[in-house]
């Protein structure tokens, strides 16, 4: 469903939504965090999902995670998938950087292999092949932190770099 709760078209990204009798109906003492995910009788997922044609629904990414760049939604999963691609690259996870122009940009942290090197103008060049809107603006190596069942922990890569003074402070190429 799209922002003002209304059900979207088949193909249209938006959040997933459901509704039922086995829907939970509250957290338990948390009417604040019951307010932010049940709505009109539907619980909000936080995934943001489209249905095709054959009424397949497929999951796109986390709502949370979505950049907002220049207008445009750019979902984190689409970009790593690509990236993950390149034969240099172990890891990559893309984040959100606040941007004064764009609002947000991109921000591919990519890993290594070990035995390789990669450069940022390789990995540009790699990008090339995305539409531009969709490029990472900022590209940085580094390790990328999983928890104890292998998610990528994005909030401490979002933390680091902004201790590190890029958030607030990145303007795009």
């Amino acid at each position: 469903m799209d922002e003002k709760g209304a059900v979207l078209p088949k193909g249209q990204i938006g959040e997933l939504a459901v509704m039922g009798d086995g829907v939970m109906k509250c957290y338990y003492r948390d009417p604040i965090a019951t307010g932010a995910v049940l709505k009109n009788g539907w619980l909000l997922t936080g995934d943001m999902a489209y249905e095709d044609n054959d009424g397949f629904i497929y999951l796109v990414d986390r709502k949370k995670d979505v950049i907002i760049s220049g207008g445009e939604n750019l979902y984190p999963v689409e970009i790593e998938n690509f990236i993950r691609k390149h034969d240099a690259v172990k890891d990559v996870a893309v984040i959100g950087l606040a941007d004064n122009r764009l609002g947000e940009i991109a921000a591919a942290i990519i890993e290594i292999k070990p035995g390789y090197a990669c450069t940022e103008d390789e990995i540009e060049k790699f990008c090339m092949d995305m539409p531009r809107y969709k490029r990472p603006r900022k590209i940085l190596f580094d390790i990328i932190p999983r928890n104890p069942t292998g998610k990528i922990e994005k909030p401490k890569l979002r933390e680091k770099y902004r201790v590190e003074g890029l958030v607030g402070k990145l303007t795009h190429s």
